[in-house]
């Protein structure tokens, strides 16, 4: 697969942030594999484009405007908390030569007869598996067929998973990534009878008849 290109440019950290971000860029640091850490801005636009591509597990190519090349990865966004606009990345050079680990996104695919026929509710557990493998063999995303899923209580495990030879999952196999439930029947649930602990209020709870006899008993005594 082609790698992602994204332009980058060097950055005065003496620069106040709010004034790049008015420019359309987005302050970065780049930092990783045997090279000093790099104050970046890159494009906003342009970086949404390759972010909607990649995601975090797809091999970017970071052009610094000193020109060299740099395979990276985003290792980390943080977003406005109102509008999840982009306000700092973080980019991870990797060597090509050495595995990594890294978190694949699950892609379902097909449709579970359990949900189309009988009205069962599908149930994601996981959305993203651990994996290792060289830079050049992470997968963009791992599929998930569901389409196995025949009948209620149907469960795929992360042992289940088909991936290339050169990509081990990290992730324990027994997790469940997805499951089928039975359609919950709500017309019955508000049927049923509200049954209510009253001896869990204060005060509600009536003295029990020994407890009652042995008060008195020892109140006739004090007398």
């Amino acid at each position: 697969m082609e790698k992602l290109q994204l332009k980058a440019q060097g950055r005065d950290i003496k620069l106040n942030p709010g004034k790049i971000r008015k420019q359309g860029n987005v302050p970065a640091v780049l930092y990783g594999h045997n090279i000093k850490n790099q104050n970046l801005a890159v494009s906003l636009a342009e970086f949404e484009k390759v972010l909607k591509k990649a995601g975090e597990s797809t091999l970017i190519n970071l052009t610094t405007d000193d020109g060299k090349n740099h395979s990276v990865l985003i290792h980390d966004i943080q977003n406005h908390y109102l509008t999840s606009k982009p306000l700092h990345i973080d980019f991870y050079e990797v060597s090509m030569t050495e595995k990594l680990k890294s978190k694949v996104a699950l892609e379902f695919t097909g449709e579970a007869r359990a949900v189309r026929d009988l009205g069962g509710v599908l149930v994601r557990v996981l959305g993203e598996v651990e994996v290792e493998c060289l830079p050049a063999d992470l997968p963009h995303s791992i599929a998930v067929d569901i389409s196995s899923m025949q009948e209620f209580g149907s469960t795929i495990h992360v042992k289940d998973l088909q991936v290339p030879a050169k990509v081990k999952i990290l992730t324990p196999g027994e997790e469940v990534i997805a499951k089928v439930q039975a359609p919950r029947d709500v017309e019955a649930e508000l049927a049923a009878p509200v049954v209510e602990d009253v001896t869990k209020v204060e005060g509600a709870a009536e003295e029990k008849p020994e407890e009652a006899v042995k008060a008195g008993e020892e109140k006739a005594k004090a007398e």
